[in-house]
């Protein structure tokens, strides 16, 4: 046994080194390169690093010669197909909720005259095309498709996150703590492209070191979330899906906005206000998951 977790622990730190390592030299592409953060060639560079997580997965097997089991890409949908209706179509609801929420904590900041998609709707060459109808067809298209849209890098991410590090965590250490260690490694992997504006821009006050802490909680946040579904459904593919949702409509708060705002704030789900539903689920989780959690047959998620 002894022998097993030393092995797991070389894996564990091989995996977290590669992957931070290998990311931000990926991110760093981009001010070498003197890009500028969220332009085209910057967000291919971005994309790209998603992918880092799964690869340093796949090195990390390779070089430790542990191999290809336990991948958690098996979704395990029989007898589950309820789990899997309350996932595609729960995190849109709650992402919905947000900037509901938001709005009414901050009434001001509603913009009833969709200044943001007229202004869409103005430079589109559709006349039929109105704001009403155009935000009416993203959030269909948000609530059919967002689960899926993002999933092949989302999959390169949570392969990594909730696929690797999270089971090898919960060899060491209480459901509660992997969880949330996992979602600060996965705030950190952030620091680069927070830095270069990324979810909070650069003209915040407390610029980069609020934006920086505020990431790594909206990370915990989610983690948890995502981390305590893959667990209970024993796969990965439940928090690529979540993450793929968040990825897929977190900003549409912000078409719906006047004046100014605080990024730290909301109304996106990465402020501290924009992301309060999502805050209170991962609190109710985080207690429901205590110390371990049951598995259901496939118990290798603890392997």
């Amino acid at each position: 046994m002894e022998q097993k977790k030393l092995a797991a622990k070389k894996r564990l730190i091989t995996f977290i080194v590669l992957t931070i390592v290998i990311s931000w030299t990926v991110f760093l592409l981009i001010p070498i390169c003197g890009l500028t953060y969220g332009s085209g060639l910057a967000v291919v560079i971005t994309m790209a690093a998603m992918f880092v997580p799964a690869l340093s997965s796949v090195l990390t097997r390779l070089i430790t010669k542990e191999g290809f089991g336990n991948m958690y890409l098996r979704p395990h949908i029989k007898g589950q197909v309820k789990e899997y209706l309350l996932l595609y179509f729960g995190p849109t609801v709650l992402l919905l909720l947000s900037g509901a929420f938001y709005f009414l904590i901050f009434p001001g900041s509603f913009d009833p005259e969709l200044t943001a998609l007229n202004g869409m709707v103005a430079s589109s060459s559709n006349s039929w095309l109105t704001a009403s109808t155009l935000l009416i067809v993203q959030v269909l298209i948000f609530v059919v498709i967002g689960p899926i849209v993002n999933i092949i890098p989302t999959m390169g991410e949570e392969l990594g996150w909730r696929g690797y590090l999270l089971p090898k965590l919960r060899m060491f250490l209480p459901d509660r703590a992997a969880l949330v260690i996992t979602g600060a490694i996965w705030g950190i992997w952030h620091l680069p492209i927070i830095v270069m504006g990324h979810n909070y821009g650069t003209s915040y006050w407390g610029y980069p070191v609020l934006g920086i802490l505020a990431m790594i909680v909206f990370c915990i946040v989610l983690g948890i979330i995502e981390g305590f579904i893959s667990i209970k459904l024993e796969s990965a593919i439940p928090a690529a899906m979540i993450h793929s949702t968040v990825n897929a409509g977190a900003a549409l708060p912000i078409y719906l906005l006047k004046g100014s705002y605080n990024t730290l704030l909301g109304p996106a789900i990465t402020g501290l206000i924009g992301g309060l539903p999502f805050i209170v689920l991962a609190v109710i989780l985080f207690i429901k998951a205590g110390s371990k959690m049951t598995l259901g047959k496939n118990e290798a998620y603890r392997q």
